[in-house]
C-alpha cells in the first residue's frame, strides 16, 4: 500500500504549501496548485531535479542534532548581539579555521553548510574535497579547540551516523 501512496506524497505537500503561501482557497489557485503541484512532484519522481537519493536514518539521532543545533544558534545570537551592542570595547578576534573532516556523504555535507550558515557569528568559506578541509570564518574566535569540538563531535558525528 505504501508504495502505491508514495507518488501522491510530495505533490499533496507542495499543494498544500501552495494554499498556505497564497493564503486563498480559489478554485484558480486551487487549479494552479494542482497543476504544479503534479508537474514538480513528476520532476522529483522522475529524479530529474534530485538524482542522488538518500535516506535518513535514526531519528532519535535527528531530533538530538536539532536540539543541539537551536542551543548552538541561541547562544550563538546573544554572542552576536553583544558584539555589536559593545562594538570595539567587545574584543572581537575574528579569524579563519581550517577543520578537518571526516564526512564523505554530500547530503550530510550540505546540512553540516546548513547548520553552519544558520549559526550566526559563523561562515562557511570553503571546502576542500581534496584535502576534506573545512574552511570556517568565525566573528570571535578566541578558542579554536572549542569550534574543532563543535564542528567535528557535536555536528559532524550525528550526521555521519545520520546519513553514511
Amino acid at each position: 500500500m505504501k508504495r502505491y501512496l508514495a507518488p501522491f506524497v510530495m505533490p499533496l505537500v507542495l499543494l498544500i504549501l501552495w494554499l498556505l503561501l497564497n493564503d486563498t482557497l480559489s478554485a484558480g489557485n486551487i487549479a494552479l496548485g494542482i497543476l504544479l503541484a503534479a508537474l514538480l512532484g513528476w520532476a522529483l519522481a522522475a529524479s530529474r531535479l534530485r538524482p542522488l537519493r538518500s535516506i535518513p536514518k535514526h531519528p532519535l539521532t535527528i531530533l538530538r542534532l536539532i536540539g543541539h543545533v537551536a542551543i548552538d544558534i541561541t547562544r550563538s545570537n546573544i554572542a552576536v548581539a553583544r558584539l555589536i551592542w559593545l562594538g570595539r570595547r567587545a574584543g572581537a578576534t575574528p579569524g579563519f579555521l581550517k577543520i578537518p573532516l571526516r564526512i564523505r556523504d554530500p547530503h550530510g555535507l550540505a546540512a553540516l553548510a546548513c547548520i553552519v550558515t544558520y549559526t550566526p557569528g559563523t561562515v562557511w568559506s570553503d571546502y576542500s574535497e581534496a584535502d576534506d578541509l573545512l574552511t570556517l570564518h568565525v566573528l570571535d574566535l578566541k578558542d579554536e579547540a572549542e569550534w574543532f569540538h563543535t564542528i567535528q563531535q557535536r555536528y559532524e558525528c550525528p550526521l555521519m551516523e545520520i546519513f553514511e
